[in-house]
């Protein structure tokens, strides 16, 4: 049973010429900036504010602000499994990978695989179980096995063949603080991921990043007004590059600035005790086309599709599954 599933992976550049595949979530960050009439010049944007921002952060050696290029790859997960004998698969997940380019010399070198992360059954838990579990009260009461087949699938996936062929490291994913949350800078500060923060208890997302096998550490990298959400497996600190590191800041803060601008592209930095908002007024909202509410609703979209097509017909197979599974090692 514990063969049940396997992993292919998949690749598409993201470029400023991307088209999302009929397979793309098309709630993810990228999908989002590739669609509509001013899709090539929002991606064209965004990627000229990801290099910008590496060569800011990787300024020794760089006197001109321009020797390093990000090139970006999304990586997409497909699982595959019997059903009813017959061999079927479903789109997993896609993360982001990105390849370091130093014009100086002319090399090119792994960044970091993860970045931003995207789940078809991530929606579904969100939309379809948190929802259900409030019986329409509004204050859904959390199912103690919540996440928990997500964390498995997400543990197999890393622990698989495909992920292991492919890549020497393991992911890490960076997004959004949470508006529900305190944080406290705590006095420690890292050269590139800058000033870190704390809080008194974990998010709802920190607890399902958790049943994942991944921790979490917030960081203020310089320059940026807030802090960042890593997860991680092993050390953040000392696992990854200073270039990787970058890479991934430069990534995601991006992303962040374009869809929660109120918070990422505010204009005054984090306190040292800071409580996120998307209602602050104190922001410039950046020139590329983002809907946030069509992502909100698009992700409920998906949430049902994933029940339809995943979760529901293969109830039995994958309780059966998920019962000879490893609890998620951090």
């Amino acid at each position: 049973m514990a063969d049940a599933f396997t992993f292919s992976i998949s690749t598409t550049k993201f470029d400023e010429d991307y088209t999302p595949c009929a397979s793309s979530r098309v709630t993810t960050n990228f999908a989002n900036l590739a669609r509509g009439e001013n899709r090539q010049e929002n991606l064209r944007n965004a990627l000229t504010m990801i290099n910008r921002r590496f060569n800011s952060l990787a300024h020794w050696d760089n006197p001109q602000g321009d020797r390093y290029e990000l090139e970006l790859e999304i990586i997409s997960a497909n699982v595959h499994f019997d059903s009813a004998n017959a061999a079927e698969q479903f789109p997993l997940l896609e993360v982001l990978d990105t390849t370091i380019v130093d014009r100086a010399t002319s090399t090119r070198s792994h960044g970091m695989v993860g970045n931003n992360f995207s789940s078809y059954v991530r929606d579904y838990d969100f939309s379809v179980v948190l929802p259900a579990a409030g019986n329409g009260s509004g204050a859904p009461k959390l199912p103690e096995d919540f996440g928990e087949l997500h964390g498995q699938l997400f543990q197999h996936f890393l622990d698989s063949q495909a992920y292991r062929q492919r890549f020497a490291q393991l992911p890490v994913v960076c997004i959004s603080v949470s508006t529900s949350k305190t944080y406290y800078r705590t006095g420690n500060s890292h050269p590139v991921l800058g000033l870190e923060y704390q809080q008194d208890e974990n998010s709802l997302t920190d607890a399902y990043f958790g049943k994942m096998g991944l921790r979490v550490r917030y960081f203020m990298p310089p320059g940026a007004v807030a802090p960042l959400a890593f997860y991680f497996r092993g050390d953040l600190l000392n696992d990854y590059t200073n270039l990787q590191l970058i890479s991934t800041i430069a990534t995601m803060e991006t992303f962040q600035k374009i869809y929660r601008p109120e918070i990422y592209n505010a204009s005054s930095a984090a306190p040292a005790v800071y409580r996120p908002s998307l209602g602050a007024q104190d922001f410039a909202p950046t020139r590329i086309s983002y809907d946030r509410e069509e992502r909100t609703r698009l992700g409920a979209v998906q949430g049902k599709y994933t029940a339809e097509h995943f979760i529901t017909p293969n109830r039995e197979l994958l309780d059966q599954w998920a019962a000879t599974c490893p609890a998620p090692v951090a």
